[in-house]
């Protein structure tokens, strides 16, 4: 039986094409067949290759928010398949791994936001995930409409920034491509092609074929894991249920309060182990027989959550290795509600590093449609195992084919079934799992940009955000590994048709996925807004033109400084540290003299290097007019701390 004809999936109802350039409709058929293609008033044809790919390139079109229908008619098969719903508007990828995986559902203002995404011009397609050796030609995922029913799957910066462009260009339609997965590395999204090309970073791709294919190297990782696991408590089996813990009428005796959301150990319980966590609540009458909404914020790292003594929710490590940082998010079944007093129990188990409610406050509520009950404040812990102060790595997982972390893997299943789809540019937000590579990074990023145009054959616009502030504040200035991340974020933009989004002042210090995506998306929209589409718009913050020394004084004058040079909350300038010749670094005082800003401290009477916002969360807050923050930087080039590339 011959094949069928079938378009890419990328090519189904409700899909978005780029406007004004030439458009690929590609797929499969029998080799021979040929293929034609209806749309907007154009007829094209091609026939199928003996491989059964075919390609039919249609006319550049202006944009159009009337839905039309795509036609494919097979000749030797008389099939014909129709695609509906099809606008004409702007196409972007955003990719990276979670902070851009991060859906509406678990962001800041999440019912808000959802009661008022009415944007039917506006369309997602989400990319499944697929880590894989050999390059792919097909994609899973479905194109949707962006409506209050969809929109919680949405990408939460994808949809914020779609949200703004859309607006700002007139209405034009908007459609992003979703290619994005958590913990991910950058070297996992560029081709193998492209990670080999570049000297300084082929190891890369060899380091890991060879423990791919190399028996020995099997071995030794397995012996670490035997190790690391002799030294790191595995769970030893749920016992606090059967002690009625999870009960609405449970012994008081050897329960104490404590504040959630936040890490135990941020509590001065500075070990691992399992806490077991109740908190009573009211139900109204009118909530009675209803099923219940449950979030909970992010559990690190697996946890067992009950509802008046019945398991409603879990997730493990075992199930997903992102279970430390996934919001939880449980149906509480009508049966179980009553009204009056009812009991959620949480068991958490962390064997390593920190354990507890990862999120903030407005992630943990219960809630029956528009009403809520937020669980945020005290509730009562046991433990119900203390394994001691842990703080050990564990080994480096295996790659392999379905590893995401191998080199080309993710570029292989899901970055190269979407070329040549024809598209505006690239949205991105990623680094986080390179940050203790980031001298690295400085050579990786540009490659992978470099790679991914390579491939589309078009030098497409590519906005970026740099790192959020993450961690605990440090009193001193000092080395980081996120703010050489953020630098070679920052050096990145050599490459031409590139924009960066800051977004220093918008992080969290305990959760690395800062639940804000919309000032993200917003700021990524201004930088295309500014520099893609050409709008007389604040398309960045505050940029360093050039400096020098007067003395004991240095003189920083800025670019973008969009209605003069601000602190965004409006209190003395912080966050510049200033160096003489011995490399050490003191916070300098600083006052902002129109788009110049002056720093000095006076145990650096000759200085001859300045760092601003230089730590894993500093505390700094230069900005414009326009409310944009300064970019992150260093006038040194002092030797990296992190690793290099070769």
């Amino acid at each position: 039986m011959r094949p069928l004809m079938q378009l890419n999936r990328l090519f189904s109802d409700n899909m978005v094409l780029q406007r004004d350039v030439p458009l690929p409709v590609w797929g499969t058929a029998t080799p021979g067949d040929v293929i034609t293609i209806t749309f907007a008033g154009q007829t094209k044809s091609a026939t199928a290759a003996a491989t059964g790919n075919w390609r039919v390139t249609l006319d550049a079109l202006p944009a159009a928010t009337a839905p039309r229908e795509l036609v494919a008619q097979s000749k030797l098969q008389n099939q014909t398949a129709t695609i509906t719903g099809v606008l004409v508007g702007e196409v972007w990828i955003c990719s990276g791994q979670s902070n851009m995986q991060w859906t509406v559902q678990v962001s800041a203002d999440r019912d808000a936001e959802v009661a008022a995404a009415q944007h039917p011009h506006v369309r997602m397609f989400n990319v499944g995930n697929k880590a894989i050796t050999k390059p792919q030609s097909e994609v899973t995922g479905n194109w949707q409409v962006c409506q209050p029913e969809t929109v919680d799957s949405f990408s939460a910066v994808g949809y914020f920034f779609a949200r703004e462009i859309q607006q700002r260009l007139g209405g034009v339609p908007v459609g992003m491509i979703n290619s994005s997965w958590g913990g991910t590395v950058a070297e996992a999204w560029t081709s193998r092609e492209g990670v080999l090309a570049v000297p300084e970073l082929a190891h890369l791709v060899t380091d890991a074929e060879w423990q791919m294919n190399d028996p020995q190297a099997q071995a030794e990782y397995k012996r670490k894991v035997a190790e690391w696991q002799q030294s790191v408590r595995q769970d030893p089996g749920d016992t606090g249920w059967a002690r009625g813990w999870a009960t609405l009428d449970a012994p008081r005796d050897g329960w104490q309060p404590i504040e959630v959301p936040g890490h135990w150990q941020a509590r001065g319980l500075d070990f691992s182990g399992i806490f077991w966590f109740r908190r009573e609540v009211e139900i109204p009458t009118a909530w009675a027989g209803q099923d219940l909404r449950l979030d909970l914020g992010p559990c690190d790292k697996s946890d067992i959550t009950w509802f008046n003594n019945e398991r409603v929710g879990s997730i493990t490590m075992e199930q997903r290795p992102d279970a430390w940082c996934t919001p939880r998010c449980y149906t509480i079944p009508a049966r179980l509600v009553k009204p009056g007093r009812n009991v959620i129990a949480v068991r958490i188990f962390s064997n390593i590093y920190a354990g507890g409610f990862g999120g903030n406050p407005e992630q943990m509520a219960l809630s029956w449609e528009t009403a809520k009950v937020p669980l945020a404040g005290e509730w009562q812990y046991r433990v119900e195992a203390n394994f001691g102060k842990v703080n050990v790595n564990p080994p480096p997982a295996p790659v392999g084919d379905g590893s995401p972390h191998l080199p080309a893997a993710l570029y292989n299943g899901m970055i190269a079934p979407l070329v040549p789809y024809a598209l505006r540019g690239a949205i991105w937000y990623q680094g986080e799992s390179n940050a203790g590579r980031a001298h690295q990074y400085a050579t990786l990023f540009p490659t992978m940009i470099r790679d991914w145009r390579k491939h589309w054959g078009t030098d497409f616009s590519f906005h970026f955000v740099q790192l959020a502030n993450y961690m605990a504040e440090k009193p001193q200035p000092g080395d980081s590994e996120w703010a050489e991340l953020r630098e070679a974020q920052r050096l990145t933009l050599r490459e031409p048709n590139t924009g960066m989004a800051v977004a220093i002042d918008i992080g969290e210090a305990n959760d690395i996925h800062p639940t804000n995506k919309q000032d993200v998306g917003r700021r990524l929209a201004h930088s295309v807004l500014a520099q893609t589409y050409g709008q007389t718009i604040p398309g960045t913050g505050p940029t360093l033109r050039d400096w020098k020394v007067d003395g004991p004084l240095v003189r920083l004058r800025f670019d973008h400084a969009d209605g003069g040079l601000v602190t965004h909350d409006g209190g003395a300038v912080r966050g510049f540290a200033v160096a003489g010749a011995d490399r050490n670094f003191f916070w300098a005082w600083a006052r902002i003299e129109g788009d110049t800003v002056v720093l000095r401290h006076p145990r650096v009477p000759n200085p001859v290097a300045v760092r601003y916002a230089w730590a894993d969360n500093p505390a700094c807050n230069l900005a414009n007019g326009a409310g944009l923050p300064a970019s992150p930087f260093r006038t040194d080039d002092w030797p990296w701390t992190t690793a290099p590339a070769g």
